[in-house]
C-alpha cells in the first residue's frame, strides 16, 4: 500500500477448487489489524464459497469475489454476501463462456475475468480473453470489470483498451525490485492506453 496500490487483492485458495493452498480468514483478520484503512478484496478460489462469507466479513473484507463455477446458487450467495455488508464480485475462469455470467451482472458490483488459470502466480497472460471484456463493456457500461492473471506493463494497455477498469497485478509488482516504480509504470501504461 505504501508503494501506491489502490487496494489489496487477497488470493484465497483451498486446495480443492484450485490445487494450491494459501490462507483463510484468520490471516485476513490479522492483516486487517495491521492495515486498517486498506480496501481488501478476497478472491475466493474455493469450493463452497458460501461457507466463508461471514468469516471473511468478520475479518474485514470489503469485496468478496467468488467463482461462478464454484457454486450452484449464485443468487443466494450474492444475497448472503450483501447481507454480510460486502460488495460482490463474480469471477470466471478462462474456459468459462462470458455468456454464463451475463444473467448475474446486474446482481454484482464487479465481474472478474481471469487471464490465467486460477491457482498459481507467474503464469502467461492470455490475451485471447480480451473479447470477453469488450463484450461485457459493450453490454454493461457501468459495471466494474477486473482482470487478474499475468498482467504486466507489457499487456496492461490491451486490458484498458478492452474495457477493464480494475487491474490485479501480482508478480509484476511483488517480483519488482522497486515496487513504487512498478506500480507507477503500470499506471503510466494504463493512462497511455485510455
Amino acid at each position: 500500500m505504501d508503494s501506491g496500490a489502490d487496494f489489496l487483492h487477497l488470493d484465497v485458495m483451498d486446495g480443492h477448487f484450485v490445487p494450491n493452498l494459501t490462507f483463510g480468514h484468520p490471516v485476513v483478520k490479522c492483516l486487517r489489524t495491521k492495515i486498517p484503512d486498506a480496501m481488501f478484496e478476497a478472491h475466493m478460489m474455493v469450493s463452497h464459497p458460501e461457507k466463508w462469507v461471514q468469516p471473511m466479513a468478520d475479518a474485514g473484507v470489503n469485496r468478496y469475489t467468488f467463482h461462478l463455477e464454484a457454486t450452484n446458487d449464485i443468487e443466494a450467495l450474492v444475497r448472503k454476501i450483501q447481507e454480510a455488508g460486502m460488495k460482490v464480485g463474480i469471477g470466471i475462469k478462462p474456459n468459462t463462456p462470458v455468456d454464463d455470467v451475463i444473467q448475474y451482472v446486474d446482481l454484482c458490483d464487479l465481474v472478474l475475468i481471469m487471464t490465467v488459470e486460477p491457482g498459481f502466480g507467474g503464469q502467461k497472460f492470455m490475451q485471447n480473453m480480451m473479447p470477453k471484456i469488450k463484450f461485457l463493456r459493450s453490454q454493461f457500461p457501468n459495471v466494474d470489470i477486473e482482470v487478474d492473471g499475468g498482467v504486466s506493463h507489457i499487456n496492461i494497455g490491451c486490458c484498458a483498451q478492452a474495457g477493464a477498469n480494475v487491474i490485479v497485478a501480482g508478480t509484476a509488482v511483488t517480483g519488482a525490485k522497486n515496487k513504487p516504480e512498478a506500480i507507477k509504470g503500470l499506471r503510466d501504461e494504463w493512462n497511455k492506453a485510455i
